[in-house]
């Protein structure tokens, strides 16, 4: 991979929404590129060479490796490796035909990425908003990933998280049997994601919510319709299959996804499994003390991953 220097112009705009005694410890990442098939993946680091463990991070919906990057790399300095990666249609991740990116691309990509990073050491995968359940099922088709955290498992073929992840509710229910005739030039079809998401529960903050839905390569990027309709009808019956170590660490003032969905998803997973919630944070994990909650669970776990005692 080709390294193209220091990146954190975006993402000093996530960083104004951290507690204020964390606003100075914004750690810039080093910006790479991965040819991919038609796709060239952008994937932001904070290398440790010495590291007994790797941790990527993925992103969900409405944002992208930039926007996670204040709160991940306060990892730094933990005995992890760190990388962000921008999926296809989100981030700075160039893709030559952005109307045939589907779901099913999201979970190979990290398949091989996982594969093609392979230096020996313990992966964990983490996951934000629906980038959980995603991680999830990557792990379970990769047999190089030894854990998977979680800040949310929404499982898209239910009704009641159908509902929640969308703005309109109990009536977007009414769409789901129409998604299944997207097909053709009508899947090619754009749509912002800040119009179907209910981004304005993003965070406790609302300005956050404005800030990812007017980010275009986060909450206000152009999607396909297709691809929307692939992640909806998406069953995850790998993840219901291969026992992966899952860590579900959730917010526990979600008004987006509330924990009482993501758990019962985590109910379906053949396991091992865990819970903890994250103080007084909302989807989007900033505040404290569930900030820090966060980081010393990534740690906990990264801990028992180096170590080999974990289950």
């Amino acid at each position: 991979m080709q390294s193209y220097g220091p990146a954190g112009v975006d993402m000093e705009q996530y960083a104004r929404f951290l507690p204020q005694a964390r606003k100075d410890s914004l750690i810039p990442p080093v910006s790479e590129w991965w040819t991919w098939r038609k796709h060239l993946v952008h994937l932001l680091r904070l290398r440790d060479a010495n590291a007994p463990v790797r941790v990527i991070v993925v992103h969900g919906a409405g944002a992208h490796g930039g926007a996670l990057w204040p709160v991940v790399s306060m990892l730094a300095g933990r005995r992890i490796d760190l990388a962000a990666v921008d999926l296809p249609l989100y981030g700075r991740t160039v893709t030559a035909s952005r109307g045939t990116v589907r779901y099913e691309d999201w979970i190979a990509l990290l398949v091989d990425l996982v594969a093609a990073e392979d230096d020996g050491r313990p992966v964990i995968l983490l996951g934000a908003s629906i980038g959980g359940m995603l991680t999830v099922e990557a792990a379970a088709r990769s047999h190089l990933v030894a854990a998977v955290v979680a800040t949310c498992l929404l499982d898209p073929t239910e009704s009641k998280a159908r509902s929640a992840m969308t703005r309109f509710g109990s009536l977007a229910l009414a769409f789901v049997p129409v998604l299944r005739l997207v097909r053709g030039p009508l899947a090619q079809i754009p749509l912002r994601i800040s119009w179907i998401a209910n981004l304005r529960n993003m965070g406790r903050d609302p300005g956050l919510g404005r800030l990812c839905a007017n980010d275009a390569r986060g909450g206000g990027a152009w999607v396909p319709l297709g691809f929307l309709a692939s992640y909806i009808q998406h069953p995850h019956s790998d993840a219901r299959i291969k026992r992966v170590p899952v860590h579900l660490m959730h917010p526990e003032l979600d008004e987006w996804t509330p924990v009482a969905l993501s758990g019962s998803s985590l109910q379906t997973l053949p396991g091992p499994t865990t819970t903890r919630l994250l103080r007084s944070c909302g989807h989007f994990p900033l505040e404290e003390p569930g900030l820090q909650d966060l980081l010393n669970g990534i740690e906990e776990v990264a801990a028992g991953v180096g170590s080999g005692t974990a289950t």
